[in-house]
């Protein structure tokens, strides 16, 4: 006869018959396609988040080159009237298109003043187009976890630049820091690496947080890492999130990096995390701000 458990899931805590002998990390198939399913939504916002900064970038583009072609069109001379046939009083007329203003154009001499160029910039470098920042300053950069985080301002310092890149990837971080050239900050904290574990390159990704830890350190005095966070999105998801932050607090310490160990805050506390199982809430959020303001004051980072 066989001996029917009951298990308990670790994500709903809903008890399952199971004949078999399963491990502590039972996940009934409910929550594993839960999971799944989640993962998928929120890879698809990221991709209509993408698509829609795409298209309002292609917009103001068109636009501007609308406004450019109605101001030449409105200086240029009108086009003379037909005298009317001599055989009666019909008169044919030709319908002037815009390809054939355009041939018009063309054949004119050109004007003396030219349009100005326009200007396109890289949707990934939103710190290329930021004004020239003030020595002293700390600067947080980081994927979407960051979005809500917030320093507050000391007293006699200058306020901290929070920057939030949806979808960054480490080498995007290094490619934002890069567009900064020759700013220079007092302290830079980076938060990355829960986007780079689905490309399953470990060894990669650990190279690429010690050549971000170069370029930052050459750019700063102080250097701090902000480790993963335990999202629920499956047993792989969480145990390559759970080696990455485990490498980084070793690799921190023996290389006197400062690193911020936000697995130990979140683990087992649900409420930190919001429906998606990936980014924290507002309590989370406000528990990660204090946090780097903690590091930042007690002077855990490299030097």
């Amino acid at each position: 006869m066989t001996n029917i458990q009951l298990v308990q899931c670790v994500e709903c805590r809903m008890f399952r018959p199971s004949s078999s002998v399963v491990s502590d990390n039972f996940t009934c198939d409910r929550c594993v396609l839960v999971s799944t399913l989640t993962e998928k939504i929120t890879a698809l916002e990221e991709r209509i988040q993408t698509l829609e900064r795409v298209r309002e970038s292609e917009s103001s583009v068109i636009s501007l080159e609308d406004s450019l072609g109605a101001a030449g069109g409105d200086s240029q001379s009108p086009t003379p009237a037909l005298e009317p046939s001599q055989r009666g009083e019909w008169v044919t007329t030709r319908r002037h298109t815009r390809a054939a203003k355009a041939k018009a154009k063309a054949k004119a001499s050109p004007p003396e003043h030219t349009s100005p160029a326009l200007h396109v910039s890289n949707r990934f470098a939103p710190l290329s187009d930021s004004p020239a920042e003030k020595p002293g300053r700390t600067l947080v950069i980081g994927d979407s976890i960051m979005r809500h985080v917030k320093l507050a301002r000391p007293l006699g310092a200058p306020a901290a630049v929070v920057r939030c890149i949806p979808g960054a990837r480490v080498p995007d971080i290094e490619g934002n820091l890069r567009a900064l050239g020759q700013h220079s900050f007092s302290k830079i904290v980076v938060h990355a690496g829960a986007n780079d574990i689905r490309l399953r390159q470990s060894e990669v990704t650990k190279n690429n947080f010690k050549e971000v830890f170069k370029l930052a350190k050459a750019m700063s005095e102080v250097v701090i890492f902000s480790g993963p966070l335990p999202m629920r999105r499956g047993d792989i998801t969480y145990s390559r999130l759970w080696s990455l932050n485990r490498w980084m607090s070793r690799w921190c310490s023996e290389n006197n990096v400062g690193f911020i160990d936000n697995w130990s805050t979140f683990e087992g506390k649900p409420g930190l995390l919001g429906r998606d199982g990936v980014h924290p809430t507002r309590e989370g959020a406000a528990l990660i701000s204090c946090s780097i303001a903690h590091s930042l004051r007690s002077g855990l980072a490299s030097r």
